[in-house]
């Protein structure tokens, strides 16, 4: 691409560092805030600024929040004794989504997965423990995407949980095996939630 302005040519390559975004539609979305005026793209400009300067992490569990505790885990009406173990925070927003589950969750950071690098000490796997040691919790769902990095974090975290009275199971499988949890469609993933499994059962089968 050959552009006239070096300044649009600098705003260009910005969006195009994001994920899912070439060159063009990096283009496109620059050409779009310049017909903009000058106040809504400042406003764009400060909140994703604002965003990342000022956006925490819930101390409970893992999740984005304004405050040291995110809205759901203060939220008086959902199931605190429930927790749903998911991936990231995008599997946290898809679950939500659905409006089928009134408990807690936990972001793990990602899944174990030795090829890239990633072991248990990288996720944050031991607040979840000291979560359950210190809380009242009745049962642990494990929500992670169908494939082996998914089904190797359960194995690990079930091993690690055997010493607790808790119920742990995982979501039913209609979500397709080797698939991103993200990606599944509202209602699948919301009988996925209601069907939920034993995950002892579970990995017997497996």
């Amino acid at each position: 691409m050959q552009f006239s302005s070096s300044l649009l040519e600098n705003a260009v390559n910005e969006f195009a560092k994001l994920p899912g975004i070439g060159k063009k539609t990096a283009l496109r979305l620059v050409l779009h805030l310049l017909k903009q005026d000058s106040e809504t793209v400042g406003a764009f400009g400060e909140n994703i600024i604002k965003m990342r300067q000022e956006i925490k992490f819930c101390q409970r569990c893992c999740n984005v929040a304004d405050a040291d505790i995110c809205s759901i885990c203060a939220n008086s009406m959902r199931k605190q004794e429930l927790i749903c173990v998911v991936e990231n925070i995008r599997d946290v927003i898809a679950i939500e989504s659905t409006q089928q589950y009134s408990g807690t969750y936990h972001v793990l950071g990602g899944i174990i997965s030795p090829l890239d690098g990633i072991g248990p000490d990288q996720l944050n796997i031991e607040s979840l423990l000291n979560r359950i040691q210190k809380e009242t919790i009745s049962e642990l769902i494990f929500a992670l995407s169908p494939n082996i990095q998914g089904d190797t974090t359960i194995y690990y975290l079930q091993k690690k949980l055997q010493a607790f009275p808790i119920r742990i199971t995982t979501i039913a499988r209609g979500i397709a095996f080797g698939g991103e949890l993200e990606y599944a469609d509202e209602m699948t993933l919301a009988r996925s939630i209601t069907n939920r499994l034993p995950v002892e059962s579970y990995v017997t089968n497996r």
